[in-house]
């Protein structure tokens, strides 16, 4: 992912962030607060020869040095190009990348309405360690969050 792919990586977080169930943002926030918030070594782009179709990226989930090889995973493809294989091909990149870089586990947080996303963590080894019940409240309506964590095989072992 380069500087320029904002605008893109953007509206597509947009149009996830239109659909209720992919993230308690309401906004997308401006390049300079995602770039900081973002590990830089991982995050990828899924692309045609004239279009930006899904990204990825891993951010922290603590200062904490004793969590310095934990990171969240957010995977979002453009709707029009999901269930082409999309978010596998960038979720491989993620966990290769990842453990390149000494991330020995990637969790993430879903809505348990978002059966596709969770699907396709489960895919690539990621295992339910947990419901967060009425964790945030979005839009008047209290929201549950399932945790899902890969362990990796290489690091930390």
């Amino acid at each position: 992912m380069q500087t320029n792919d904002w605008p893109h990586v953007r509206n597509i977080y947009l149009k996830g962030i239109a659909t209720g169930n992919a993230t308690f943002q309401q906004e997308a926030p401006s390049w300079n607060e995602w770039d900081n918030s973002h590990l830089s070594c991982c995050r990828f782009i899924a692309r045609s020869t004239t279009q930006v179709l899904g990204w990825a990226a891993l951010s922290t989930v603590s200062s904490r040095c004793v969590y310095a090889g934990v990171a969240e995973v957010s995977i979002y493809i453009d709707p029009v190009h999901q269930g082409k294989g999309l978010g596998s091909s960038l979720m491989k990149n993620l966990i290769e990348t990842s453990e390149e870089n000494g991330i020995w586990t990637l969790q993430a947080g879903i809505f348990p309405e978002n059966q596709s996303s969770i699907a396709l963590h489960k895919k690539w080894e990621f295992r339910e360690v947990g419901l967060r019940e009425k964790i945030g409240e979005m839009n008047g309506v209290w929201r549950d969050v399932i945790l899902l964590e890969r362990r990796s095989k290489k690091v930390g072992v």
